[in-house]
């Protein structure tokens, strides 16, 4: 996919959803399948701190509670609750290692947005160069 506009628009609703009365920084996140569904995100905080969900978490574990297990790419964006959305977010060390779970580092894209008309595309294995998959649980001896 070469433009990225609708994904990051998407993006951009799903934050509007954030529940962040603790860090007051709202992201969204919105996941392309490869059959072509966009599952959006945003993240969900909690007093106790530790149960609260990211927004690509969000969109993942929504996407997989419905079938879906191979995707494409996914938009996030971020910034502070009530304002224009900051600089580049980009997903934290959990997120994207629920991303290796479940796609190629190779080919796998990240769009940081800032606008629908302004983001920069990584792929995860920048993100994440040594991440740990199935493939390190196989046992070579076997």
């Amino acid at each position: 996919m070469e433009d990225y506009k609708e994904l990051v628009a998407a993006a951009i609703s799903a934050r509007e959803m954030a529940y962040t009365p603790y860090s007051k920084f709202a992201v969204g996140a919105a996941l392309l399948t490869q059959s072509g569904k966009i599952y959006k995100g945003c993240n969900i905080e909690n007093a106790t701190y530790t149960p609260t969900n990211c927004a690509e978490r969000t969109a993942f574990f929504k996407a997989v509670s419905e079938g879906e297990t191979e995707f494409r790419c996914i938009a996030i964006v971020g910034g502070r609750t009530g304002g224009a959305i900051g600089g580049l977010c980009p997903p934290c060390g959990v997120c994207r290692q629920v991303m290796m779970e479940f796609c190629d580092p190779e080919s796998f894209q990240i769009i940081l947005g800032k606008s629908p008309d302004q983001w920069e595309v990584y792929t995860l294995k920048e993100l994440l160069p040594l991440g740990f998959s199935r493939a390190n649980l196989v046992d070579k001896h076997d």
